[in-house]
């Protein structure tokens, strides 16, 4: 017993009168005394408050030096540039973009259109407007002077039409492959080159793979597609990031049904496998939801577009467009919904509208009104911009036409029919 109490009393002295304890100038409060107590590493913490030990500061300095030594050496064998500070460049920090014809889809993106060196998804079922959307983005990209490509593996597209939305067919690259490592082999020599703006692949269910089509009919190819886009897309990335070329894919949904043999409603799932989902930074999910009429005739359809992903802005945002056969998505009716909805266009009824003191009867008459007076649509759409992205623009020259009025519903009305 003795012999005990005499071993526990020399470890309790060992404990107590411990070096780092020793250290201290000055009998430091319980707390951090219990906490050197049953620290098992003292020599690592720090011995007071706001005082850093020498060590520490040894040791990061040492960390630096080994950093930039890495980064030396990663510099000589990959080049200049091949690391950065992400704070010290600027190419990160405002995203170039192209516009996509629609005035909401911009708005509902977040950034003003598609990212430029991105990858980008439309997908929908039929008749849902994905090759008019594509080729949208084309004009747009060829009204500020740039060159682009349509890989039409469906060979279905129709010059009139491309013409008639806006598209210089002349100045259009067009190539109707016989595979599908046939089309992804151009896309690729088209990227590398830097010189294209955008390149739409119609469609991704369209790529058939080389050994599909040397096979019979009926034979089995499973995740031949699969393998071919994952293949693709992974030497595409970087090359689209070097060129700051938009690859949109058009692709097409198939309906799945649910594991438990066919119970339950079918989703749907997009062809080519997983992969373009994660490459992709846009998503836009398109869906015919109406019809646009003139007495009985049918001019048009209203789409409904979903931004599924976005890698630069808030996702999920939902906008309806309408396409006029024959002309494409009608900007004219998108600013008169928009401006109806920040009550910049005052709405009575179901057809009358009042822009400042000029009063219209039907969405008809405002759309010719905008097509005689574009710099009124352009003012609206810069307040309407205003709104919805909050940003303080230059003041409009407009303000008699643009004016929010005064006059009630009742009298709008009674205006117009005067």
């Amino acid at each position: 017993m003795a012999l005990t109490r005499f071993l526990r009393s020399a470890r309790l002295h060992s404990t107590l009168f411990y070096s780092p304890l020793l250290h201290l100038q000055s009998i430091q409060p319980c707390d951090q005394l219990q906490f050197q107590f049953f620290s098992t590493s003292g020599r690592r913490k720090k011995m007071s408050k706001g005082k850093e030990p020498e060590s520490d500061k040894a040791s990061l300095s040492r960390k630096d030096a080994a950093l930039q030594q890495a980064l030396d050496q990663i510099e000589a064998s990959f080049g200049k540039g091949s690391i950065m500070w992400l704070s010290q460049t600027h190419h990160f920090r405002d995203v170039p973009v192209i516009s996509t014809g629609s005035f909401a889809l911009d708005l509902a993106l977040g950034i003003g259109g598609l990212p430029k060196g991105r990858v980008v998804e439309i997908y929908g079922p039929e008749a849902s407007g994905k090759t008019t959307l594509a080729l949208h983005v084309i004009a747009e990209a060829q009204r500020n002077g740039g060159y682009c490509a349509f890989i039409d593996a469906e060979h279905a597209l129709d010059p009139a039409f491309a013409e008639a939305i806006g598209v210089k067919t002349e100045n259009m690259l067009l190539s109707q492959p016989d595979c599908g490592e046939h089309a992804l082999s151009l896309v690729d020599i088209l990227v590398r080159s830097g010189s294209v703006d955008v390149v739409v692949v119609d469609s991704v269910a369209a790529l058939v793979p080389k050994s599909e089509l040397d096979g019979e009919v009926g034979d089995a190819h499973i995740a031949l597609q699969a393998r071919l886009m994952s293949q693709a897309l992974r030497k595409l990335s970087h090359s689209l990031s070097c060129s700051q070329t938009i690859l949109v894919f058009v692709n097409q949904v198939r309906a799945k049904l649910s594991t438990f043999g066919g119970f339950g409603a079918p989703s749907e799932v997009t062809c080519g496998g997983n992969a373009l989902k994660f490459y992709a930074s846009v998503r836009l999910n398109t869906r015919r939801v109406g019809f646009i009429k003139k007495g009985e005739e049918v001019v048009g359809t209203e789409i409904q577009v979903k931004v599924v992903k976005n890698k630069h802005a808030p996702p999920f945002k939902t906008v309806q467009l309408e396409l006029e056969f024959g002309k494409g998505i009608s900007r004219d009716s998108e600013v008169i919904d928009l401006g109806c909805k920040h009550k910049l266009i005052k709405k009575a009824g179901s057809s009358y509208y009042a822009i400042g003191d000029r009063n219209f009867h039907g969405k008809d008459a405002i759309k010719q009104y905008f097509h005689e007076n574009e710099s009124v649509r352009e003012e609206l759409m810069i307040k309407i911009r205003e709104k919805m992205l909050h940003k303080e623009l230059p003041g409009n020259n407009l303000e008699s036409d643009l004016s929010d009025g005064r006059e009630s519903e009742e009298e709008v009305v009674t205006e117009v029919e005067a």
